[in-house]
């Protein structure tokens, strides 16, 4: 683990066996300032990934608050593209060897793997960072949360059991590996659960753009069970705001925390934002989410796993450790950026065919009236 003590970003007070070096208003010595200076040196934090739709906000606003960010991934193309001043490494995410090479025998004061899915991934992260970070913290999910909840609003206390989506399962059993390690060895994990965040590139629906598509052009759109189910949709760069300050948090280590906004609506209420974000009226079938199942068993897993539940969130656990976090943008603004981003490239529009000939088959069985 690095040894080097580090501050918050606004810790101004001196580190440890610092205090007491001078009395009486002396002018600080040479030494003094010279472990000051240390003491305020930038965050040295290794993303694994750090392109993708969470990881990208929060690579950017770790560079604008002076984080000296490493990102180490294969090098593949993104429509979002990693922010000025970050040091990029090539290796295979899923090659320990590949990433031993690459690191050398650098340490981290944070490890962040956006891209852990299961034990086998989180377990190989556990032997290379080893000894060699103060904080690896993994992305789980919200939706390992008792799925469907007992009771509202969702705590970081809240059960982890999902029966019905494996990737959620995948994410728990990944929690418990790591909380075994903390436990016997004291292995600095921090866990982290979003829940469903985007950015300008992702429509919150199955399927993508299709649904905005089939808004503009008149036609039917389903929306699962009777649409009335409450939803929480956070912005990308609102999550950034709760996650960068829990990087090097000494308060984070051995805890989990899940960071979301509280802008809460229906499923209806999210489908007409897009709508009119596009400029549009949205004509809305409502279909059991057990029906969307039996007709395709991966848009059924995400509703019955998480989407078909009212998911709303206490966020007062993270908001001890990072007092001013606080989500700005509501949905409605989100959507209009979402239209304008696909509405800049027409390749950006892309129909999903197997969605839309469902959502055809299903409005055509459920449509009222």
């Amino acid at each position: 683990m690095p040894a080097r003590w580090r501050p918050r970003f606004d810790d101004i007070s001196s580190p440890p066996g610092v205090q007491g070096l001078t009395a009486g208003g002396a002018s600080p010595t040479a030494r003094d300032r010279a472990h000051r200076v240390a003491a305020v040196s930038a965050l040295q934090v290794l993303f694994i990934g750090g392109s993708g739709i969470i990881s990208s906000a929060c690579s950017q606003l770790a560079v604008d608050r002076g984080v000296e960010l490493t990102v180490l991934n294969r090098g593949a193309t993104s429509a979002r593209p990693l922010p000025e001043g970050v040091e990029v490494l090539r290796a295979d995410v899923r090659d320990p060897a590949s990433i031993r090479q690459a690191l050398g025998d650098r340490e981290f004061d944070a490890v962040v793997d956006w891209v852990a899915f299961t034990p086998d991934h989180v377990r190989a992260d556990v032997e290379l960072f080893r000894g060699r970070t103060g904080q690896y913290v993994f992305i789980s999910s919200a939706s390992a949360y008792q799925t469907p909840p007992a009771r509202l609003p969702v705590t970081e206390s809240t059960p982890l059991r999902n029966p019905y989506w494996q990737y959620s399962r995948d994410k728990i059993a990944c929690e418990d590996l790591l909380t075994a390690a903390h436990r016997a060895e004291g292995f600095p994990v921090t866990v982290v659960r979003p829940s469903h965040t985007y950015d300008r590139t992702t429509v919150p629906f199955d399927g993508g753009w299709t649904i905005v598509e089939r808004m503009r052009a008149g036609r039917p759109v389903v929306v699962h069970g009777d649409g009335t189910s409450l939803w929480t949709l956070t912005h990308h760069r609102d999550f950034a705001r709760g996650f960068v300050p829990l990087l090097g948090h000494p308060r984070a280590v051995g805890d989990a925390f899940h960071i979301t906004s509280d802008d809460v609506l229906t499923w209806d209420q999210i489908a007409r934002a897009l709508a009119a974000a596009a400029g549009c009226e949205a004509e809305i079938v409502h279909v059991p989410s057990d029906a969307i199942a039996a007709l395709d068993a991966e848009w059924g897993a995400g509703l019955l796993g998480d989407k078909a539940h009212s998911m709303v969130f206490d966020t007062t656990k993270l908001r001890r450790v990072v007092p001013d976090f606080v989500a700005t943008i509501p949905f409605e603004a989100g959507a209009r950026e979402i239209v304008a981003w696909h509405d800049e490239d027409p390749a950006r529009r892309a129909v999903d065919p197997h969605i839309d000939a469902l959502m055809d088959r299903l409005a055509e069985r459920y449509r009222v009236g």
